[in-house]
């Protein structure tokens, strides 16, 4: 018995072992057996909100929205953007180790001069997502004032003319249009005077699946939910429709205590808003990262507070079908003023998982995913 014992346990060693010469998975992840450890800490991008893509010739383009306050942009007719801005171009030659802004001017020109924000989008190009196709084809979706905004490039520089991917979208009150239960905006204990009611946007997610175009947005607010939008990604960008799950998973379903703050508030972390989805797929799952926001911590306090960054998987093999919430969210940090750490940026480089996200309200930087030393 006690050959047997050492021969099963050396086995089980060896096995360990040779399991961990390859990188882990997201799968391993979530059963515990692997961590998020932060490589660097500042790689050149913007603090706030980037997404990030390799190409076939060994460069990673990041696309991330930046203004003169942050990074001295100007727009196409020469302009100083103001905060938040507009979108720009990151490129890394060193396997994304670190980033560069090749030239400081907002990469969709303006339709004209002046540039004018309801048609150019210059002030507000914001949370940008990528997708790019197996035929080359790029996708870009971004946030303005609240509305989900879609685009399309040959070669991920010069864009199409944009889309709205729904109508009504952003926030609107119900006398200008209905809303389902989803959809609606709820109320918070630190709000008061809700303008609208009614929520469909906020930053989005992309995903491309053969020729399928998966868009997913925030429904609602207080409590908010994760839906899905799809449809043929060759065909009109305002086309889409909604995924036959909906919503997808939802954030809490209360603001909790009042005075709940930091590791207390973990569980409402994501009661007032869910969005900013990244979604990669594992084997037969698929993985999300998403920024989660309680809200106002106090009352008249004027802006959001209380980020946190939660990842959620598939039941399934499916995209529209039910999802589960990661058991631990949020990580990396506990619900606080951590603006920008909701917003993730997942990669797969030659098989290892990395995460770019905030990690100082200056800095944006790189966590890579580890086998667990426990």
């Amino acid at each position: 018995m006690t050959r047997l014992l050492l021969v099963a346990c050396l086995w089980a060693s060896l096995c360990l072992s040779a399991a961990q010469t390859t990188p882990p998975t997201l799968d391993d992840w979530w059963d515990g057996r692997a961590v998020w450890r932060l490589e660097r800490r500042d790689v050149g991008l913007p603090m706030g909100e980037s997404d990030t893509l390799a190409l076939p010739d060994g460069r990673l383009w990041s696309y991330a929205h930046a203004s003169n306050r942050s990074h001295g942009l100007l727009d196409s007719c020469g302009q100083p953007v103001p905060f938040p801005g507009c979108l720009a171009l990151w490129e890394s030659r060193d396997a994304g180790l670190s980033f560069g802004l090749n030239w400081p001017v907002c990469l969709i020109p303006c339709g004209a001069c002046p540039c004018q924000d309801e048609r150019d989008h210059v002030q507000a190009q914001q949370y940008p997502r990528l997708a790019r196709a197996d035929d080359g084809t790029f996708y870009l979706a971004y946030e303005w004032h609240a509305q989900t905004i879609l685009r399309r490039s040959s070669d991920g520089l010069i864009w199409s003319d944009w889309a709205f991917l729904t109508t009504p979208g952003g926030t609107w009150p119900i006398e200008f249009a209905p809303c389902s239960e989803v959809e609606r905006i709820g109320s918070h204990p630190f709000i008061r005077g809700q303008a609208d009611d009614c929520l469909v946007g906020a930053p989005p997610g992309l995903y491309i699946e053969g020729d399928t175009l998966y868009v997913f947005v925030a429904a609602g607010s207080a409590p908010s939910h994760m839906r899905c939008y799809k449809g043929d990604r060759r065909g009109p960008l305002d086309a889409l429709h909604l995924c036959d799950h909906d919503p997808l998973f939802g954030g809490a379903r209360e603001y909790g205590p009042l005075d709940a703050y930091g590791a207390e508030a973990n569980p409402y972390f994501d009661f007032r808003y869910v969005s900013s989805a990244e979604v990669l797929k594992v084997g037969e799952r698929y993985y999300m990262a998403y920024e989660g926001i309680r809200g106002p911590d106090k009352l008249e306090r004027g802006l959001d507070t209380q980020f946190g960054l939660g990842f959620a998987r598939s039941l399934g093999n499916a995209i529209d079908g039910s999802w589960e919430v990661y058991p631990h969210n949020p990580i990396l940090l506990d619900s606080g003023l951590n603006w920008g750490i909701g917003h993730a940026d997942l990669i797969m480089l030659d098989g290892v998982t990395y995460l770019y996200s905030a990690t100082s309200q200056e800095t944006r930087g790189r966590y890579v995913l580890a086998w667990s030393e426990e």
